[in-house]
């Protein structure tokens, strides 16, 4: 009976997905599909949780099939990301009029990446204690224990490394092992190996000429040709959301999640009123919010679904350059720091929450500005190098934990909530890179106006 509904499921799966194909054949706006998947995705979840247990048989094995929709878009995000990187960051730089630009470039985007990761913390602490969240009034199972157990083995990669260590991390001793994600820092130093290929190409610019163009019109070629992958993948988002999504509601265990109901509201509050933080800055800077919105929500929903920063930056820079008029360099840079440097929801929101919870449980009054004033700073330079993927805000957390001298295992009572949490943290890091992006277009004058206030450009016409 069980392999019967598991069929039912994957053929209820296919049948949502076979809409989504008609709708892009009637060329339905992406936008609109990506939400009828996202839309589709929760109502299945529910009625799979109103029929079946989360931990059923028949739900993990259902979700087995579904994850070759929505993992396998995941994965061919994942294999597009460091060719689109390498290329795009290449091409940015050789179109530059001269090395001072890309200093300009880097230095804006990661000022607002580190500014805005401070005001997270602040926010994550004054939410806290509004919702006065402590770690020892939260029960722990045999599960919870179990995970604080492993964040103190995992401690021991991260507390013996200082902040000049882990800032070394960031050069590309072996690109090649780097293009292949070998280390959690690999991305920005696949970033650091293409801007020294890129100078490179502007110094024989004048000696070699004849080299340089041929070096030029190589990377154009492979530009086009990755660029078009970019786009035949992209096509597939709303069949991956769908699939996400589904599988998020379908395992998520409601029971655990109402023991923890106030860390997941004082979580969402906090990260909610980051979000408004960032569409007040881009309003400063004289961007109309509404429209902003409008046209970043595909690309946040993908986040959301899928908690992986690194997956979405093929999103995140065909959304910022297509859609909000960010030029091309300036979009690959902050969509790339963003996904490694300066995280607001797993960087900034989430260790900080933790830190003024732990704290009272060793003595420590977390309404003190001494330890306020040093948890922030901590945070703020910890959050160089954070990992786009899931598990970033662990690795997070046990830095800004284990520097503020806090014990780590209690971190661990929060693992039955950790994955519905993530979502909201993950939207947050790739709206706080968008907003990296656009404003630095804007200081630096990179920006097109026309483009941010087309509301008819849609990433399918975009693309075409």
């Amino acid at each position: 009976m069980d392999t019967l509904w598991i069929i039912i499921n994957i053929v209820v799966m296919l049948v949502l997905i076979g809409l989504l194909v008609w709708m892009q054949k009637k060329n339905i706006s992406f936008t609109k599909r990506v939400f009828t998947g996202l839309g589709l995705g929760i109502v299945f979840g529910v009625i799979l949780q109103f029929f079946f247990k989360p931990d059923s048989d028949i739900i993990g094995k259902s979700v087995e099939w579904f994850n070759l929709v929505g993992y396998g878009y995941v994965g061919l995000l994942q294999m597009i990301v460091i060719p689109l990187i390498m290329v795009s960051i290449i091409s940015a730089i050789m179109n530059l009029n001269g090395v001072k630009n890309l200093g300009k470039m880097s230095f804006s985007i990661i000022a607002v990446l580190l500014l805005t990761t401070a005001i997270a913390a602040s926010v994550s602490i004054m939410t806290t204690r509004t919702f006065d969240l402590k770690a020892i009034e939260i029960q722990s199972g045999d599960r919870e224990q179990a995970q604080g157990l492993k964040l103190e083995e995992k401690l021991g990669d991260v507390e013996h490394k200082s902040i000049p260590k882990q800032m070394l991390e960031f050069i590309p001793k072996n690109p090649f092992a780097d293009m292949t994600g070998a280390r959690s820092s690999s991305t920005l130093a696949v970033v650091i190996f293409a801007a020294f290929i890129g100078v490179a190409v502007l110094g024989i610019d004048r000696k070699k000429p004849k080299q340089a163009q041929i070096f030029r019109d190589l990377i154009d070629a492979i530009y086009a040709v990755v660029m078009r992958m970019v786009t035949l993948v992209l096509r597939l988002t709303p069949y991956g959301i769908l699939a996400l999504i589904t599988k998020t509601i379908a395992t998520t265990h409601v029971d655990e999640i109402l023991k923890l109901i106030n860390f997941v509201l004082a979580s969402y509050v906090a990260l909610i009123v980051m979000f408004i933080i960032h569409l007040i800055l881009i309003t400063l800077f004289g961007f109309n919010p509404l429209v902003y919105l409008k046209k970043v929500l595909p690309t946040l929903t993908f986040a959301f679904t899928s908690r992986s920063s690194a997956a979405a930056i093929p999103l995140n820079i065909e959304t910022q350059t297509r859609k909000l008029g960010v030029s091309q360099g300036i979009a690959n840079l902050s969509a790339t720091f963003g996904a490694t440097i300066g995280q607001n929801g797993c960087a900034g929101i989430y260790p900080a929450m933790l830190a003024v919870m732990i704290a009272p449980t060793v003595g420590i009054d977390p309404t003190s500005w001494s330890f306020i004033l040093k948890l922030i700073l901590v945070v703020v330079i910890s959050s160089f190098g954070v990992a786009g993927v899931g598990g970033g805000a662990t690795f997070a957390s046990l830095i800004v934990l284990s520097t503020m001298g806090l014990p780590v295992a209690l971190a661990g009572l929060l693992i039955s909530v950790e994955p519905l949490i993530d979502m909201g943290r993950t939207a947050l890091n790739v709206n706080d890179s968008m907003i990296s992006g656009l404003i630095s277009s804007k200081i630096l004058k990179e920006n097109d106006p026309k483009v941010y206030n087309d509301d008819k450009i849609d990433l399918d016409a975009a693309q075409a």
